[in-house]
């Protein structure tokens, strides 16, 4: 059983979003191609879903500004532009990606208290999406990935899929994902290297 897991492809994170990655909207078309390509059994997409107000929002910390590092829930947390509010046209997906193509959509990050980078989890991996488990149920034994943003929510639900999906095959889809900073593509993609992540090309994923 092989699965495509799309991570994030949503206006708040594509130019004109409130926290755009830059060439963000480039991951469509190629997205496209892969949801179209009858090459997986199942698609999948997360989707940024926060409650007005979240705690990683700067504009809940009085005197914080965006990219500022604070503290949330008592643990350090990157102050974010207010993003992907629940029912708002930021947190819709990208109006050209091909969402009838999408299987299943688990939403994330809608507790006030802690920020939710991964699909699979909370970042104080305390509470999990259910993501794993429905993954497992459906008997996946290969998941690409790819989406927004590399550094951030593509890293942290490639390396929770590793940990938490054992003997899953797990690659993450290069051209099809853009990143907020280029050291930390490059840094994150030598970290999902390291723990086992495969490397590669939409070009392989549609062979």
């Amino acid at each position: 059983m092989r699965a495509l897991l799309l991570i994030d492809i949503q206006n708040g994170f594509c130019p004109g979003g409130n926290l755009p990655v830059p060439d963000g909207d480039q991951v469509v078309p190629v997205a496209n191609r892969l949801i179209d390509s009858g090459k997986y059994d199942m698609v999948l997409a997360s989707q940024d879903w926060h409650p007005a107000g979240h705690g990683s929002f700067a504009s809940t910390h009085p005197g914080k500004k965006p990219f500022e590092m604070g503290m949330l829930s008592g643990k350090p947390q990157m102050m974010w532009p207010d993003h992907c509010v629940q029912n708002t046209e930021d947190a819709m997906f990208h109006p050209d990606l091909n969402i009838d193509g999408i299987d299943f959509i688990q939403q994330k990050g809608q507790n006030q208290a802690v920020d939710s980078y991964s699909a699979f989890r909370d970042n104080d991996q305390a509470a999990l999406t259910g993501l794993a488990a429905h993954l497992r149920a459906e008997g996946v034994t290969e998941l690409d990935l790819c989406g927004l943003a590399t550094d951030y929510c593509v890293k942290f639900s490639a390396l929770d899929a590793i940990e938490m999906l054992p003997g899953v095959t797990v690659r993450f889809i290069e051209d099809a994902s853009r990143g907020i900073d280029p050291d930390g593509v490059k840094a994150a993609i030598n970290e999902m290297r390291t723990r086992g992540v495969a490397i590669i090309h939409s070009k392989e994923a549609l062979a």
